[in-house]
């Protein structure tokens, strides 16, 4: 069984990053994301309820440790939709002061389950044969009320507080993302003002990514002495984008099962469509 949950773990983690990185439009990325996330849980309740555990010992492992870090992905991506479709129309200033009242909420729920908190934290666990067996909840351990409408098959008291936990960690850093970003661009965006010229990437990361491989197997820049890395960071700067762990996209390009370089060939279409378009201006 841990090796059938190692894979759908790795599974949902490969698919996450690589739309992390094909979609920049957040409201769109977390509509697939989330879609994701709920199909990859679905898969890991039929697999659980398909296999006993072996052990108690087992079982508080995988709703401690396991199932959170599914759930966590849904709850970050749900968390995040949420932000990002409700937020208000206007300046940085009340950009700011919405994320900051984001940021609010979260400290809000670390202080009402501040002793959990502290439990998961110290990695303690003399309290796990309550929190992480299903059936043996404790009305006096500070219980949700959406438990009530759980699964109990698949439920117990506080994995999702463990889940809650780790996916609030990940919406406080994008959140504080957010707001370091403005500060950053405020400036720079001032200064720009007059500057016409200013191109931004708009086509997929993955796109420029194999593009970017594709110009540096071929040597045309510097003579072919220009590093990969200083050739990658040359164009985040100048498009504007950050392309994240480019090194693990091109193996994930290099894995497909078909039109390994689907850009180029598409790029190879469109010129060619131009350059028999005769009326076309050149």
């Amino acid at each position: 069984m841990n090796l059938k949950i190692t894979k759908l773990l790795a599974d949902l983690t490969e698919q996450l990053n690589f739309i992390d990185l094909e979609i920049d439009n957040e409201i769109k990325k977390c509509e697939k994301a989330i879609e994701i996330s709920v199909k990859a849980k679905d898969n890991l309740k039929a697999l659980i309820h398909k296999t006993a555990f072996k052990s108690q010992e087992e079982e508080i492992q995988f709703f401690k440790e396991i199932k959170p870090q599914f759930l966590s992905k849904f709850i970050y991506y749900n968390a995040i939709y949420k932000i990002e479709t409700k937020k208000p129309y206007g300046g940085n200033r009340i950009l700011k002061k919405y994320y900051n009242n984001e940021l609010i909420k979260i400290k809000r729920h670390f202080d009402n389950n501040l002793d959990f908190y502290r439990y998961y934290r110290t990695s303690s666990n003399y309290l796990d044969y309550k929190y992480f067996i299903r059936g043996k909840f404790d009305v006096k351990l500070a219980l949700d009320s959406y438990y009530i409408e759980t699964d109990h098959s698949f439920s117990t008291s506080h994995d999702y507080k463990v889940a809650k936990i780790i996916a609030n960690d990940l919406i406080e850093l994008y959140i504080e993302s957010k707001i370091l970003d403005m500060e950053i661009k405020e400036p720079r965006e001032k200064s720009q003002l007059n500057h016409n010229s200013k191109q931004n990437w708009t086509g997929s990361k993955v796109a420029l990514i194999e593009l970017l491989y594709a110009l540096h197997s071929d040597g045309v820049f510097n003579n072919g002495a220009s590093d990969l890395k200083d050739i990658v960071e040359y164009f985040e700067n100048i498009f504007n984008i950050d392309l994240g762990q480019y090194r693990r996209v091109f193996l994930e390009i290099r894995a497909r099962k078909t039109d390994r370089t689907k850009f180029i060939m598409a790029l190879n279409q469109v010129l060619l469509k131009r350059m028999d378009n005769t009326d076309e201006p050149i």
